[in-house]
């Protein structure tokens, strides 16, 4: 059954989403703003060529890895582009380890090789924020690389990563000067938007409407979308409840302490706002 889309543009947090606007040749122009602008001018990327996203170990057996989008520029530095949804244990080292990717497969077999090695970036776009405070509120940009840790200068500059903490973008439509500030918007409120914001005059934003418009969408990219957007559904549901029972874990917790200290049902409940009945089950 086709699902109830209400929203007049995609939802950049889906997978269809992400990979409609980044990772097909008709928007790499799209792609193109999005680093130039995460660069702030630093660089300027005139071109780009998408490589197979799917990529395997030196080894046979070895553990493979799959990119949302994955590029080359025109000096030859290598992309990985990736949104993330969902928060992992071990999130920075699977990003690390798939950052080995386009390093190992720079090496030249056969020949002599004197291992210069073309610049490798790692772009993650997370809908989460980092766990246990590890930054401020207002710090949703890091750009990472090797560094000297006696110096604190940096060590190799061919290796970076950038991630986004997106929930932590907030900026109005008003507050959007650069086009950072832009294309953070952007992604951030997409799928809640109705028209094109005035802010957003510039020409590649028109072309990121048209392509982002559900309604231009053919029949096979219509059900694509209607999947995608499930699937984004379903983890926020199973994130949701799992934050839910984490949460009335530790009121449980807070109940029994409190308790074993002798306190009255009554109080408990007001401070944990748990119910009579389900501290008296306790």
């Amino acid at each position: 059954m086709a699902q109830d889309i209400k929203e007049k543009y995609i939802n950049p947090y889906t997978d269809f989403g992400f990979k409609k606007l980044f990772g097909t040749e008709m928007n790499k122009d799209l792609l193109i703003s999005f680093l130039n602008a995460l660069f702030m001018g630093h660089q300027n990327i005139k071109e780009v060529k998408y490589l197979p996203t799917e990529h395997f170990g030196v080894y046979g057996d070895s553990r493979r890895a799959i990119f949302d989008v994955y590029c080359e520029d025109e000096n030859g530095g290598k992309f990985i582009v990736e949104m993330q949804n969902v928060y992992q244990q071990f999130f920075k080292d699977r990003s690390v380890f798939y950052s080995t990717f386009p390093i190992q497969e720079q090496a030249k077999v056969g020949a002599e090789w004197d291992f210069n090695l073309k610049e490798v970036y790692t772009v993650g776009v997370l809908n989460f924020e980092f766990h246990d405070g590890e930054y401020s509120k207002d710090c949703y940009h890091h750009e990472v690389k090797l560094m000297d840790t006696q110096s604190k200068k940096v060590f190799f500059d061919k290796l970076t990563y950038i991630y986004l903490e997106m929930p932590k973008f907030n900026k109005t439509e008003d507050q959007l000067e650069t086009m950072f500030d832009k294309w953070l918007f952007v992604l951030r409120n997409l799928s809640r938007l109705f028209e094109r914001p005035k802010a957003l005059q510039e020409k590649v934003f028109t072309k990121l409407f048209e392509q982002a418009e559900i309604a231009r969408f053919s029949p096979e990219e219509r059900r694509g979308y209607e999947d995608s957007v499930k699937a984004y559904r379903d983890i926020n549901n199973a994130i949701n409840t799992a934050k839910k029972d984490a949460r009335q874990e530790e009121k449980v917790n807070t109940a029994l302490k409190m308790k074993a200290d002798g306190m009255s049902t009554e109080l408990i409940a007001k401070y944990t706002s748990l119910s009579i009945d389900e501290i008296e089950k306790l």
